[in-house]
């Protein structure tokens, strides 16, 4: 006998509710933010600068299902994906105390695997207007948003402000829409406090 405001509002505010923060959680830095936002061009120059290792999650399901992430969802399904994703994720929190993680893009959308990368890194969003994105996406050779431009951009653009307040729970914002990578590199290094391991 609830009615439906007072489900939506209790999500809500499970959402948005505030989380206790592992101790040693700005030693390992999670980048968040869609595909072509410049997560994997950052990842390991700011690893670099900071002498830690760099981690790319999606890759790192891989090599544990002996799977590609498409193969994962065909066997597994979304669910199959998110525990497996989730079961990685505190894997490598537990063995890399200091490091640079690269999440996908989804990964806010998964309420417990989000709780779980605030709660044991520094989180940055890795922001990129939707035109960037889509062609940076375009450049690493996936011509599919060519297929149907408009439809993609206005999918693209919905995503987007579909995630934007999970998107915004992260520690810093890193815009990289017209900025040189050295430029952005520069600009993350110094948010994130420029601590070599």
């Amino acid at each position: 006998n609830v009615g439906l405001r007072a489900l939506l509002e209790d999500e809500a505010a499970s959402v948005a509710a505030p989380v206790a923060r592992a101790p040693g959680y700005r030693d390992r830095i999670a980048l968040i933010g869609l595909r072509g936002a410049g997560k994997s061009t950052l990842g390991p120059l700011l690893a670099g600068r900071l002498g830690v290792p760099f981690l790319e999650l999606d890759q790192e399901i891989e090599k544990e299902a002996g799977l590609g992430l498409g193969e994962i969802m065909e066997l597994h399904g979304q669910p199959g994906f998110r525990r497996l994703e989730l079961a990685v994720l505190d894997r490598l929190i537990a063995r890399h105390p200091k490091a640079v993680i690269a999440a996908g893009g989804g990964i806010v959308a998964e309420a417990a695997t989000f709780g779980r990368l605030v709660e044991a890194c520094l989180t940055v969003w890795v922001k990129a207007a939707p035109e960037a994105h889509m062609q940076r996406v375009i450049d690493q050779g996936d011509l599919r948003p060519m297929r149907d431009n408009r439809r993609s951009m206005d999918d693209l653009r919905a995503i987007l402000a579909s995630r934007e307040a999970l998107y915004g729970r992260a520690d810093v914002q890193i815009e990289t829409t017209g900025r040189a990578v050295a430029d952005t590199l520069a600009a993350l290094v110094e948010a994130v406090g420029g601590r070599a391991a």
